[in-house]
Protein backbone atom coordinates (compact mmCIF):
# COMPACT_ATOMS: atom_id res chain seq x y z
CA UNK A 1 0.00 0.00 0.00
CA UNK A 2 0.85 3.73 -0.50
CA UNK A 3 1.45 6.28 1.98
CA UNK A 4 -0.11 9.40 2.26
CA UNK A 5 1.12 12.77 2.45
CA UNK A 6 0.66 13.20 6.04
CA UNK A 7 2.56 9.76 6.42
CA UNK A 8 5.32 10.54 4.19
CA UNK A 9 5.93 14.44 6.12
CA UNK A 10 5.56 13.58 9.72
CA UNK A 11 6.26 16.58 12.01
CA UNK A 12 8.66 16.48 15.03
CA UNK A 13 6.66 14.68 18.50
CA UNK A 14 8.40 17.35 19.99
CA UNK A 15 6.39 19.94 17.91
CA UNK A 16 3.32 18.70 18.23
CA UNK A 17 3.31 17.87 22.16
CA UNK A 18 4.66 21.27 22.13
CA UNK A 19 1.53 23.05 20.21
CA UNK A 20 -1.07 20.65 22.31
CA UNK A 21 0.34 21.06 25.78
CA UNK A 22 -1.84 24.73 26.94
CA UNK A 23 -4.86 23.40 24.73
CA UNK A 24 -7.90 22.85 27.63
CA UNK A 25 -10.68 20.39 26.75
CA UNK A 26 -13.83 22.07 25.57
CA UNK A 27 -15.22 23.36 22.47
CA UNK A 28 -13.99 27.15 21.63
CA UNK A 29 -17.03 28.27 20.40
CA UNK A 30 -18.88 27.83 23.63
CA UNK A 31 -16.35 28.81 26.04
CA UNK A 32 -17.19 31.78 28.15
CA UNK A 33 -20.64 32.63 25.65
CA UNK A 34 -22.00 29.98 27.67
CA UNK A 35 -21.97 31.22 30.74
CA UNK A 36 -23.26 34.39 29.72
CA UNK A 37 -25.71 33.01 27.16
CA UNK A 38 -29.03 33.73 28.17
CA UNK A 39 -30.74 31.42 30.51
CA UNK A 40 -34.59 29.84 30.09
CA UNK A 41 -36.59 28.20 32.98
CA UNK A 42 -37.34 24.24 33.74
CA UNK A 43 -40.70 23.76 32.74
CA UNK A 44 -42.76 22.88 36.21
CA UNK A 45 -46.66 21.54 35.71
CA UNK A 46 -48.60 21.33 33.20
CA UNK A 47 -48.82 23.27 30.09
CA UNK A 48 -50.71 23.50 26.17
CA UNK A 49 -49.56 24.83 23.00
CA UNK A 50 -50.70 24.11 18.97
CA UNK A 51 -46.62 22.99 18.53
CA UNK A 52 -43.92 21.78 20.97
CA UNK A 53 -40.71 21.36 19.65
CA UNK A 54 -38.58 18.81 21.10
CA UNK A 55 -34.70 19.58 20.88
CA UNK A 56 -32.65 23.27 21.47
CA UNK A 57 -30.59 22.64 18.59
CA UNK A 58 -30.45 24.27 14.93
CA UNK A 59 -33.35 21.92 14.06
CA UNK A 60 -35.91 22.90 16.63
CA UNK A 61 -34.91 26.44 16.42
CA UNK A 62 -35.77 27.06 12.72
CA UNK A 63 -38.54 25.37 12.98
CA UNK A 64 -39.63 27.47 16.10
CA UNK A 65 -38.71 30.60 13.55
CA UNK A 66 -40.51 29.02 10.48
CA UNK A 67 -43.61 28.33 12.54
CA UNK A 68 -43.67 32.09 13.59
CA UNK A 69 -43.27 33.23 10.12
CA UNK A 70 -46.25 30.90 8.70
CA UNK A 71 -48.35 31.87 11.66
CA UNK A 72 -47.45 34.74 14.26
CA UNK A 73 -50.53 33.70 16.07
CA UNK A 74 -49.78 29.65 16.64
CA UNK A 75 -48.57 29.31 20.01
CA UNK A 76 -45.00 27.18 20.13
CA UNK A 77 -42.68 25.48 23.02
CA UNK A 78 -39.18 24.23 22.97
CA UNK A 79 -38.26 21.82 25.12
CA UNK A 80 -34.15 21.62 25.30
CA UNK A 81 -32.86 18.87 27.70
CA UNK A 82 -30.24 20.91 28.59
CA UNK A 83 -28.63 24.07 27.02
CA UNK A 84 -29.85 25.99 23.54
CA UNK A 85 -27.12 24.99 21.19
CA UNK A 86 -25.10 23.13 23.24
CA UNK A 87 -24.25 19.85 21.35
CA UNK A 88 -23.95 19.84 17.73
CA UNK A 89 -25.18 22.78 16.73
CA UNK A 90 -22.40 24.71 19.39
CA UNK A 91 -19.38 22.80 18.60
CA UNK A 92 -19.44 21.87 14.75
CA UNK A 93 -17.38 23.43 12.04
CA UNK A 94 -19.38 26.00 11.30
CA UNK A 95 -19.84 25.11 7.33
CA UNK A 96 -22.89 26.29 6.06
CA UNK A 97 -23.62 23.97 3.06
CA UNK A 98 -25.99 24.51 0.26
CA UNK A 99 -25.88 20.85 0.01
CA UNK A 100 -28.82 18.83 0.86
CA UNK A 101 -27.18 15.58 -0.10
CA UNK A 102 -23.82 15.68 1.82
CA UNK A 103 -22.23 16.54 -1.01
CA UNK A 104 -22.95 16.55 -5.13
CA UNK A 105 -21.30 13.01 -5.60
CA UNK A 106 -23.84 11.39 -2.74
CA UNK A 107 -26.73 13.24 -4.47
CA UNK A 108 -25.69 12.30 -7.88
CA UNK A 109 -25.39 8.46 -7.24
CA UNK A 110 -28.57 8.63 -4.95
CA UNK A 111 -31.14 11.07 -6.76
CA UNK A 112 -29.47 11.32 -10.29
CA UNK A 113 -33.20 12.36 -11.78
CA UNK A 114 -33.86 14.63 -9.06
CA UNK A 115 -30.11 16.44 -8.57
CA UNK A 116 -30.92 19.71 -10.29
CA UNK A 117 -34.03 20.23 -7.98
CA UNK A 118 -32.13 18.74 -4.73
CA UNK A 119 -29.38 21.40 -5.72
CA UNK A 120 -31.78 24.43 -6.48
CA UNK A 121 -33.23 23.82 -3.36
CA UNK A 122 -30.29 23.61 -1.32
CA UNK A 123 -29.07 27.02 -3.20
CA UNK A 124 -32.97 28.79 -2.48
CA UNK A 125 -32.24 27.45 1.19
CA UNK A 126 -28.76 29.10 2.17
CA UNK A 127 -30.61 32.17 0.28
CA UNK A 128 -33.31 32.34 2.43
CA UNK A 129 -30.93 31.52 5.92
CA UNK A 130 -28.99 34.64 4.81
CA UNK A 131 -32.01 36.69 4.40
CA UNK A 132 -33.23 35.40 8.06
CA UNK A 133 -29.65 36.24 9.17
CA UNK A 134 -29.91 40.09 7.76
CA UNK A 135 -33.52 40.49 8.63
CA UNK A 136 -33.48 39.99 11.86
CA UNK A 137 -29.82 40.83 12.91
CA UNK A 138 -28.11 37.60 13.80
CA UNK A 139 -24.80 38.40 15.71
CA UNK A 140 -23.17 34.50 14.24
CA UNK A 141 -20.19 35.99 12.26
CA UNK A 142 -22.12 35.41 8.77
CA UNK A 143 -19.25 34.90 5.90
CA UNK A 144 -20.34 34.14 2.47
CA UNK A 145 -16.78 32.84 1.18
CA UNK A 146 -17.19 29.38 0.00
CA UNK A 147 -15.38 25.94 -0.55
CA UNK A 148 -11.91 25.00 -1.04
CA UNK A 149 -11.49 20.94 -1.62
CA UNK A 150 -8.28 20.47 -2.49
CA UNK A 151 -6.08 17.18 -3.74
CA UNK A 152 -3.74 16.13 -1.59
CA UNK A 153 -2.51 13.08 -3.63
CA UNK A 154 -2.65 12.61 -7.88
CA UNK A 155 -5.34 9.99 -7.97
CA UNK A 156 -7.48 13.19 -6.09
CA UNK A 157 -6.86 15.87 -9.10
CA UNK A 158 -8.72 14.03 -11.69
CA UNK A 159 -11.49 14.00 -9.12
CA UNK A 160 -11.86 17.66 -9.02
CA UNK A 161 -11.34 18.41 -12.62
CA UNK A 162 -13.73 15.93 -13.56
CA UNK A 163 -16.45 17.69 -11.11
CA UNK A 164 -17.83 20.74 -13.02
CA UNK A 165 -20.79 21.62 -10.37
CA UNK A 166 -22.10 24.71 -11.67
CA UNK A 167 -20.84 27.87 -9.68
CA UNK A 168 -17.05 26.46 -9.32
CA UNK A 169 -13.90 26.58 -10.63
CA UNK A 170 -10.71 24.37 -11.09
CA UNK A 171 -7.83 25.15 -9.51
CA UNK A 172 -4.14 23.90 -10.63
CA UNK A 173 -1.37 23.75 -8.31
CA UNK A 174 -0.11 26.95 -8.65
CA UNK A 175 -3.77 28.58 -8.15
CA UNK A 176 -4.44 26.81 -5.75
CA UNK A 177 -1.68 28.05 -3.71
CA UNK A 178 -2.32 31.33 -4.81
CA UNK A 179 -5.24 31.16 -2.56
CA UNK A 180 -3.64 29.08 0.52
CA UNK A 181 -0.35 27.91 0.51
CA UNK A 182 -0.02 24.58 1.66
CA UNK A 183 2.77 22.07 -0.18
CA UNK A 184 0.48 19.46 -0.02
CA UNK A 185 -1.89 20.79 -2.23
CA UNK A 186 -1.70 19.66 -5.81
CA UNK A 187 -4.94 21.16 -6.92
CA UNK A 188 -8.13 22.37 -5.89
CA UNK A 189 -11.80 23.58 -7.06
CA UNK A 190 -13.22 26.28 -5.51
CA UNK A 191 -17.45 26.56 -4.52
CA UNK A 192 -17.50 30.14 -5.00
CA UNK A 193 -21.12 30.84 -3.77
CA UNK A 194 -22.70 27.81 -2.22
CA UNK A 195 -21.05 27.81 1.43
CA UNK A 196 -21.32 30.17 4.04
CA UNK A 197 -18.96 30.25 7.17
CA UNK A 198 -20.61 30.86 10.68
CA UNK A 199 -20.20 31.19 14.66
CA UNK A 200 -22.04 28.22 15.32
CA UNK A 201 -23.01 28.64 18.43
CA UNK A 202 -23.71 32.17 18.35
CA UNK A 203 -25.98 31.23 15.33
CA UNK A 204 -27.53 28.88 17.94
CA UNK A 205 -28.21 31.72 20.60
CA UNK A 206 -29.29 33.92 17.74
CA UNK A 207 -32.12 32.11 16.38
CA UNK A 208 -33.32 31.62 20.38
CA UNK A 209 -33.59 35.43 20.75
CA UNK A 210 -35.59 35.98 17.71
CA UNK A 211 -37.80 32.79 18.62
CA UNK A 212 -38.20 34.08 21.80
CA UNK A 213 -39.38 37.62 20.81
CA UNK A 214 -41.49 36.56 18.16
CA UNK A 215 -43.12 34.44 21.00
CA UNK A 216 -41.97 31.21 21.65
CA UNK A 217 -41.96 29.93 25.11
CA UNK A 218 -37.99 28.09 25.66
CA UNK A 219 -37.72 25.62 28.59
CA UNK A 220 -34.29 24.30 29.19
CA UNK A 221 -33.22 21.22 31.56
CA UNK A 222 -36.08 19.87 30.84
CA UNK A 223 -35.70 16.06 29.34
CA UNK A 224 -38.70 14.91 27.25
CA UNK A 225 -39.62 11.05 28.64
CA UNK A 226 -42.04 9.96 26.33
CA UNK A 227 -45.05 11.06 23.73
CA UNK A 228 -48.63 9.66 24.66
CA UNK A 229 -51.96 10.19 22.52
CA UNK A 230 -54.68 12.36 23.81
CA UNK A 231 -57.92 13.69 21.43
CA UNK A 232 -57.02 15.93 19.13
CA UNK A 233 -53.23 15.85 19.64
CA UNK A 234 -50.05 14.77 21.64
CA UNK A 235 -49.17 14.72 24.81
CA UNK A 236 -45.45 15.46 25.77
CA UNK A 237 -44.43 13.71 29.19
CA UNK A 238 -40.93 15.66 30.55
CA UNK A 239 -39.29 15.01 34.00
CA UNK A 240 -41.01 18.06 35.23
CA UNK A 241 -44.24 18.41 34.36
CA UNK A 242 -46.51 18.05 30.80
CA UNK A 243 -47.10 19.85 27.90
CA UNK A 244 -50.40 18.95 25.56
CA UNK A 245 -49.47 19.79 22.03
CA UNK A 246 -51.82 19.62 19.00
CA UNK A 247 -48.64 18.56 16.89
CA UNK A 248 -44.81 17.98 17.51
CA UNK A 249 -41.79 18.34 16.08
CA UNK A 250 -38.67 15.73 16.98
CA UNK A 251 -35.10 17.70 16.41
CA UNK A 252 -33.01 15.26 18.64
CA UNK A 253 -30.31 15.10 16.04
CA UNK A 254 -28.00 11.92 17.58
CA UNK A 255 -29.83 11.50 20.87
CA UNK A 256 -33.05 9.33 21.32
CA UNK A 257 -35.98 10.21 18.91
CA UNK A 258 -38.83 8.86 21.24
CA UNK A 259 -39.68 6.66 18.62
CA UNK A 260 -39.03 3.25 18.36
CA UNK A 261 -39.86 2.72 14.47
CA UNK A 262 -36.34 5.23 14.20
CA UNK A 263 -34.37 2.99 16.80
CA UNK A 264 -32.26 2.05 13.91
CA UNK A 265 -32.01 4.29 11.89
CA UNK A 266 -28.91 6.47 12.66
CA UNK A 267 -25.57 5.50 14.28
CA UNK A 268 -23.69 8.17 16.18
CA UNK A 269 -19.83 8.64 14.85
CA UNK A 270 -17.82 10.71 16.88
CA UNK A 271 -15.98 14.18 15.32
CA UNK A 272 -12.94 15.86 17.06
CA UNK A 273 -11.47 19.55 16.13
CA UNK A 274 -8.98 21.64 17.05
CA UNK A 275 -8.68 25.45 17.48
CA UNK A 276 -5.44 27.25 17.19
CA UNK A 277 -4.72 30.57 18.86
CA UNK A 278 -4.94 33.38 16.83
CA UNK A 279 -2.62 34.07 14.12
CA UNK A 280 -0.25 36.84 13.83
CA UNK A 281 0.06 39.35 10.39
CA UNK A 282 3.23 37.49 9.44
CA UNK A 283 1.55 33.86 9.80
CA UNK A 284 -1.55 34.85 8.26
CA UNK A 285 1.08 36.10 5.35
CA UNK A 286 2.47 32.90 5.26
CA UNK A 287 -0.14 31.06 4.12
CA UNK A 288 -2.32 33.36 2.31
CA UNK A 289 -5.99 32.77 2.95
CA UNK A 290 -6.55 35.93 1.71
CA UNK A 291 -10.86 34.98 0.84
CA UNK A 292 -11.37 33.04 3.80
CA UNK A 293 -12.68 30.04 2.38
CA UNK A 294 -13.49 27.11 4.09
CA UNK A 295 -11.38 23.88 3.37
CA UNK A 296 -11.98 20.15 2.70
CA UNK A 297 -9.38 17.86 1.39
CA UNK A 298 -10.58 14.41 -0.84
CA UNK A 299 -9.65 12.01 1.07
CA UNK A 300 -12.05 9.37 2.55
CA UNK A 301 -10.93 10.35 5.76
CA UNK A 302 -10.42 13.57 5.06
CA UNK A 303 -9.69 17.21 6.96
CA UNK A 304 -11.78 20.33 7.27
CA UNK A 305 -10.40 23.48 8.32
CA UNK A 306 -11.49 27.48 8.33
CA UNK A 307 -10.58 31.08 9.43
CA UNK A 308 -12.18 32.58 12.40
CA UNK A 309 -13.66 36.07 12.93
CA UNK A 310 -10.21 36.49 14.82
CA UNK A 311 -7.80 34.75 12.68
CA UNK A 312 -7.82 30.97 14.52
CA UNK A 313 -7.50 27.97 12.29
CA UNK A 314 -9.60 25.22 13.49
CA UNK A 315 -8.68 22.04 12.15
CA UNK A 316 -10.81 18.58 12.06
CA UNK A 317 -12.19 15.67 11.01
CA UNK A 318 -9.71 12.65 9.73
CA UNK A 319 -10.74 10.35 12.73
CA UNK A 320 -14.64 9.59 12.89
CA UNK A 321 -14.99 7.54 15.43
CA UNK A 322 -17.73 4.63 15.90
CA UNK A 323 -18.16 2.78 19.81
CA UNK A 324 -19.90 -0.82 19.90
CA UNK A 325 -23.19 0.15 20.79
CA UNK A 326 -24.00 3.45 19.37
CA UNK A 327 -24.47 5.61 22.53
CA UNK A 328 -23.47 8.94 23.38
CA UNK A 329 -21.57 9.02 25.94
CA UNK A 330 -18.84 11.95 27.31
CA UNK A 331 -15.89 9.57 27.36
CA UNK A 332 -15.74 9.32 23.90
CA UNK A 333 -15.18 12.96 23.56
CA UNK A 334 -11.56 12.47 25.34
CA UNK A 335 -9.15 11.01 22.60
CA UNK A 336 -5.79 12.60 23.30
CA UNK A 337 -4.47 9.99 20.22
CA UNK A 338 -6.82 11.58 17.95
CA UNK A 339 -5.83 15.06 18.46
CA UNK A 340 -1.98 14.09 18.55
CA UNK A 341 -2.92 12.65 15.14
CA UNK A 342 -4.57 16.01 14.06
CA UNK A 343 -2.10 18.19 15.25
CA UNK A 344 0.49 16.42 13.25
CA UNK A 345 -1.51 16.50 9.92
CA UNK A 346 -2.33 20.39 10.70
CA UNK A 347 1.60 21.04 10.52
CA UNK A 348 2.13 18.98 7.52
CA UNK A 349 -0.37 21.03 5.68
CA UNK A 350 0.67 24.27 7.49
CA UNK A 351 5.06 23.40 8.13
CA UNK A 352 5.58 27.25 7.88
CA UNK A 353 2.81 27.90 11.51
CA UNK A 354 5.66 25.43 13.51
CA UNK A 355 5.28 27.09 16.69
CA UNK A 356 1.64 27.82 16.62
CA UNK A 357 0.07 26.65 19.87
CA UNK A 358 -3.23 25.09 19.98
CA UNK A 359 -5.99 26.86 22.67
CA UNK A 360 -8.99 24.27 22.74
CA UNK A 361 -9.74 20.49 21.57
CA UNK A 362 -12.93 19.33 21.72
CA UNK A 363 -15.37 16.72 20.29
CA UNK A 364 -18.77 15.51 19.57
CA UNK A 365 -21.50 12.81 18.39
CA UNK A 366 -23.02 12.85 14.42
CA UNK A 367 -25.91 11.14 13.77
CA UNK A 368 -25.26 9.53 10.48
CA UNK A 369 -27.63 7.79 8.49
CA UNK A 370 -27.25 5.14 5.54
CA UNK A 371 -27.87 7.45 3.04
CA UNK A 372 -25.27 10.10 4.96
CA UNK A 373 -28.25 13.09 4.91
CA UNK A 374 -31.36 13.78 6.55
CA UNK A 375 -34.27 11.76 6.63
CA UNK A 376 -37.91 12.72 7.41
CA UNK A 377 -40.90 11.34 8.25
CA UNK A 378 -44.49 11.47 10.26
CA UNK A 379 -45.84 9.31 13.14
CA UNK A 380 -49.00 9.22 15.29
CA UNK A 381 -51.59 10.03 12.70
CA UNK A 382 -49.60 13.00 11.37
CA UNK A 383 -49.59 14.31 14.26
CA UNK A 384 -45.27 14.12 15.01
CA UNK A 385 -42.95 15.21 12.27
CA UNK A 386 -39.13 14.05 12.66
CA UNK A 387 -36.10 14.82 11.03
CA UNK A 388 -32.84 12.88 11.67
CA UNK A 389 -29.45 11.95 9.88
CA UNK A 390 -28.00 15.00 9.15
CA UNK A 391 -24.32 13.22 8.95
CA UNK A 392 -22.46 16.11 10.05
CA UNK A 393 -23.71 18.23 7.36
CA UNK A 394 -26.82 19.81 9.51
CA UNK A 395 -25.88 23.80 9.69
CA UNK A 396 -27.84 24.54 6.51
CA UNK A 397 -29.88 21.38 5.88
CA UNK A 398 -31.58 21.65 9.01
CA UNK A 399 -33.15 24.96 7.85
CA UNK A 400 -34.69 23.51 4.85
CA UNK A 401 -35.49 20.83 7.32
CA UNK A 402 -37.70 22.87 9.41
CA UNK A 403 -39.99 24.05 6.42
CA UNK A 404 -40.06 20.49 5.21
CA UNK A 405 -41.30 19.50 9.32
CA UNK A 406 -43.91 22.38 9.07
CA UNK A 407 -44.99 21.49 5.23
CA UNK A 408 -46.04 17.36 6.46
CA UNK A 409 -47.38 18.61 9.67
CA UNK A 410 -50.13 21.07 7.61
CA UNK A 411 -50.25 17.99 5.17
CA UNK A 412 -49.25 19.91 2.84
CA UNK A 413 -47.52 18.83 -0.89
CA UNK A 414 -44.93 20.89 -1.77
CA UNK A 415 -41.78 21.04 -3.80
CA UNK A 416 -39.85 19.75 -1.24
CA UNK A 417 -41.85 17.27 0.79
CA UNK A 418 -42.02 15.73 -3.54
CA UNK A 419 -38.44 15.04 -3.90
CA UNK A 420 -37.73 11.19 -3.12
CA UNK A 421 -34.78 12.37 -0.63
CA UNK A 422 -37.92 13.27 1.59
CA UNK A 423 -40.33 10.69 0.59
CA UNK A 424 -38.65 7.89 1.46
CA UNK A 425 -36.58 6.20 4.29
CA UNK A 426 -33.31 5.15 3.58
CA UNK A 427 -32.33 1.42 4.67
CA UNK A 428 -31.71 1.32 8.97
CA UNK A 429 -28.00 0.39 10.18
CA UNK A 430 -27.71 -3.70 11.73
CA UNK A 431 -28.34 -4.19 15.52
CA UNK A 432 -24.93 -4.48 17.46
CA UNK A 433 -23.06 -6.61 17.25
CA UNK A 434 -23.28 -6.26 13.26
CA UNK A 435 -23.26 -2.57 13.33
CA UNK A 436 -20.13 -2.19 15.20
CA UNK A 437 -18.45 -4.91 13.16
CA UNK A 438 -19.80 -3.40 9.36
CA UNK A 439 -19.29 -0.07 10.32
CA UNK A 440 -15.49 -0.46 11.61
CA UNK A 441 -14.94 -2.66 8.42
CA UNK A 442 -15.97 0.01 6.37
CA UNK A 443 -13.93 2.30 8.26
CA UNK A 444 -10.66 0.11 7.48
CA UNK A 445 -11.89 -0.09 3.43
CA UNK A 446 -12.10 3.48 3.42
CA UNK A 447 -8.85 4.15 4.78
CA UNK A 448 -7.05 1.67 2.21
CA UNK A 449 -8.98 2.98 -0.50
CA UNK A 450 -6.96 6.37 0.67
CA UNK A 451 -3.91 4.24 0.36
CA UNK A 452 -4.81 2.78 -2.95
CA UNK A 453 -5.08 5.28 -5.35
CA UNK A 454 -8.91 5.52 -4.28
CA UNK A 455 -9.73 2.12 -5.61
CA UNK A 456 -13.04 1.06 -3.75
CA UNK A 457 -12.44 -2.81 -2.38
CA UNK A 458 -15.02 -5.45 -2.55
CA UNK A 459 -16.35 -3.91 0.68
CA UNK A 460 -17.13 -0.37 -0.58
CA UNK A 461 -18.37 -2.12 -4.10
CA UNK A 462 -21.04 -4.00 -2.59
CA UNK A 463 -21.98 -1.28 -0.25
CA UNK A 464 -22.42 0.82 -3.07
CA UNK A 465 -24.49 -1.62 -4.97
CA UNK A 466 -26.93 -1.97 -2.08
CA UNK A 467 -27.20 2.27 -1.51
CA UNK A 468 -25.22 2.22 1.54
CA UNK A 469 -21.97 3.00 -0.24
CA UNK A 470 -19.52 5.25 1.76
CA UNK A 471 -18.00 8.29 0.04
CA UNK A 472 -17.21 10.39 2.65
Amino acid sequence: MNTTVFERNVPQPAVVAKALEDAVHRPFWTDELQDTAPRHPRLEGSTGADLVIVGGGYTGLWTALRAKERNPERSVILLEAQRIAWAASGRNGGFCESSLTHGYENGKNRWPDELDTLERLGLENLERMQAAVEKYGMDCDWERSGELNVAVEPHQVEWLAEDEVPGSVFLDQEAVRAQVNSPTYLAGRWYQDSVAMVHPYKLGLELARVVVELGVEIYEETRVLGLKDHDGGVTVLTDGGQVEAGQVVLGTNAYPSLLKRNKLMTVTVYDYALMTEPLTALQLDAIGWNNRQGIGDMANQFHYYRLSKDNRILFGGYDALYFRGGRVNPRHEDRPATWEKLAAHFFTTFPQLEGLKFSHKWAGPIDSSTQFCAFFGTARKGKVAYAAGFTGLGVGATAFAADVLLDLLAGEETERTRVEMVRKRPLPFPPEPLASVGINLTRWSMDRADHNGGKRNIILKTLDAVGLGFDS
